[in-house]
């Protein structure tokens, strides 16, 4: 279609007759759908959410308008009838927007879109075509955002995954019961004694040594998000941010992470029963094929749209309900903890630094309890196991919001904080002698399955302890190496 013709179609539509509802209705909900798939592809990119989306913000407005259009006409109602859809149209455009911004009911901004709504229907109706004109170049201009993130779907390839060696193939000699506990945002005891931090966490630290837990000093993760940071982790492997394809997140992390890796492969074929237990459901958001054997959360409780972080679940009862089972078969467990976290996302929600950082400390001190308690029903019920508590990041303590951690930085103190996580492992025989090599996630279950094969020679093919980042201010936008494999700050591009 030409611009002439664009301009043409245009002012045939302006200067026809009024405006159905049905249109109305359509061109209230479709932007809102392009808007949110484009800026949350990989949480929605499922036919489910496809029919999800067509349902309430099409469909349902459709009826809508379509019945109280034709109320509108009924002699009690006509003389409101030339506001109906325009007051409608308006309100259901702006309520989807928020629904796309902000999941939960606020209802201070639906009572601000309320009077919004009714304001411009009393004063500006007579332009409600050229408002429906905006909504459909909007959604013109949103589909055409969108259709990269597609195609970008479509192209991805899965050669990154591909293992150097047969480490799949390895065979257990011992096969005790496996945690990988994860506590969200826990800084590295070295970390937390210096730089923004300068906490005393002995009590905590004791109680680990008590416990028969080897600390694994100035361990840091190799991205920074709990999705890039896990999708390395279980496919053993880096993805460089699939090289500034994914601005954020690796492509398919859930997938990665949930449906199908390395690891899980690698503990059914020694036998194991595969368990994921989280406190929320944010890995779980996009509906990924459930790879695990069990899960304590079932897609049924789990909503469309929302961040998963809200109303967390205890995680000890359905650990203690499996070891309960006496079964003879191993079992490896992933547990999913959300705190301490990391500070703040947004600039509009920071409370400043400082106030940011202390409530980051009460968050730790929180995740130390929960820690302490989970630890303690796991050593009372499985005291043979193998314990890995592995952060997935930092907790950026030092910025104002963590998506300050996408502008480029050289001070030690903030990178470290954006990536020190911390890592202690309890080996249910004596500890085996890495000399200093276990550094970051990615290797992690290569001197795990080593250590359960007696096997070193996995340790042969090991990844570059490097860490990365997504720059989107400061340098020119992409993917850079923020630290080298000996720990040294470096500002490097990945090509």
């Amino acid at each position: 279609m030409t611009a002439k013709t664009k301009v043409n179609f245009l002012k045939k539509f302006l200067q026809s007759g009024t405006v159905g509802p049905v249109v109305a209705a359509i061109a209230a909900g479709l932007y809102p759908i392009f808007f949110y798939f484009s800026n949350n592809y990989t949480l929605v990119n499922t036919w489910g959410h496809l029919g999800y989306f067509a349902l309430y913000f099409l469909l349902v407005p459709i009826v809508c308008f379509t019945v109280a259009h034709w109320m509108a006409k009924l002699n009690p109602f006509r003389k409101w009838g030339k506001y109906v859809l325009p007051f409608l149209n308006i309100f259901a455009f702006l309520f989807l927007m928020k629904v796309c911004l902000y999941a939960g009911l606020q209802k201070k901004m639906i009572l601000g879109i309320f009077v919004v709504a009714g304001l411009f229907t009393i004063f500006l109706h007579p332009h409600f075509k050229k408002v429906i004109v905006l909504q459909l170049l909007l959604a013109f201009i949103g589909l055409f955002t969108l259709l990269p993130t597609v195609i970008k779907q479509i192209n991805y390839s899965r050669d990154w995954l591909v293992q150097s060696d047969d480490v799949e193939e390895v065979v257990f000699k011992n096969k005790p019961n496996v945690y990988f506990i994860q506590p969200d945002g826990y800084v590295n005891f070295s970390e937390l004694k210096r730089g923004h931090y300068g906490y005393d966490n002995s009590e905590f630290e004791g109680f680990l040594a008590q416990e028969g837990f080897t600390n694994y000093p100035d361990f840091r993760s190799n991205y920074a998000t709990t999705l890039s940071s896990n999708s390395a982790t279980f496919a053993m492997k880096h993805h460089f941010y699939n090289k500034g394809t994914s601005m954020s997140e690796a492509l398919n992390a859930r997938d990665l992470i949930v449906s199908d890796n390395a690891v899980l492969r690698v503990f059914r074929n020694n036998g194991y029963k595969t368990n994921l237990i989280s406190e929320l459901p944010y890995l779980l958001l996009s509906r990924p094929k459930m790879g695990f054997d069990y899960c304590n959360y079932s897609y049924n409780e789990i909503n469309y749209i929302g961040t998963g972080l809200r109303d967390a679940r205890d995680v000890v009862e359905p650990i203690e309900f499996i070891l309960n089972e006496k079964s003879d078969q191993p079992n490896f467990f992933f547990v999913e903890m959300f705190n301490p976290g990391h500070i703040v996302n947004r600039k509009a929600d920071s409370k400043g630094k400082e106030i940011e950082k202390a409530e980051w400390f009460e968050s730790l001190d929180w995740a130390n309890e929960k820690l302490t308690s989970l630890l303690t029903v796991i050593k009372e019920n499985d005291p043979g196991a193998l314990i890995i508590i592995s952060a997935d990041h930092g907790g950026s303590v030092g910025f104002d919001y963590s998506r300050e951690i996408y502008k480029k930085t050289q001070e030690r103190d903030l990178i470290y904080s954006m990536f020190s996580s911390q890592l202690s492992i309890h080996w249910p025989d004596a500890t085996p002698n890495f000399d200093g090599r276990l550094k970051t996630p990615v290797n992690l279950y290569r001197f795990v399955f080593s250590y359960l094969s007696e096997d070193e020679s996995y340790l042969q093919n090991l990844q570059e302890d490097e860490t990365f980042i997504v720059i989107k201010k400061g340098a020119p936008r992409g993917v850079y190496k923020y630290i080298d494999t000996l720990g040294n700050i470096v500002f490097k591009r990945v090509n």
